[in-house]
């Protein structure tokens, strides 16, 4: 599995996902060498699966997010995937998640105003398929988002 070595050069890439490879190197105290054989072998094992960029919504002017939470009647074999399928195709969907028990899917959905999303909710999320019961949840505060494992 991964050594100190690789936790240091882990620690170091998320401190600053865009420093170079003899960058984080001399942060963790090895050679670029050896770091870049270390990354390669973590990308290989899946363990670094590529750096995405992070783009803050609301920094675009979206300031309504709103978590929803679905019950889906399940009389048609289906019912799971023409849901997601459809869900995946509205725009301010930006989370879907599955789960067992009451709650079969959460959609994480943003919107730039109420109005704006009610028109969202209204034109876009009721006429998704397969729909039993559906919970709306206003998001008002991020106290923590864990993005950084402990290392």
């Amino acid at each position: 599995m991964l050594d100190d070595t690789d936790r240091r050069l882990l620690r170091q890439l998320q401190n600053d996902p865009v420093a170079t490879v003899q960058a984080l190197a001399a942060r963790a105290g090895v050679s670029a060498r050896l770091a870049a054989r270390r990354f390669d072998r973590m990308r290989g094992e899946g363990i670094l699966r590529g750096q995405r960029a992070r783009i803050d919504w609301r920094a675009m002017g979206y300031s309504v997010e709103v978590s929803l939470r679905f019950t889906l009647e399940k009389t048609a074999p289906d019912a799971f995937d023409s849901f997601i399928a459809a869900a995946r195709e509205v725009p301010e969907v930006v989370e879907i998640q599955t789960f067992l028990g009451r709650v079969d899917v959460r959609l994480g959905v943003i919107a730039r105003t109420l109005p704006h999303y009610h028109e969202i909710y209204r034109s876009r999320i009721v006429t998704l398929p397969h729909i039993a019961d559906i919970e709306s949840l206003m998001h008002v505060a991020t106290l923590k988002t864990a993005e950084r494992l402990p290392l």
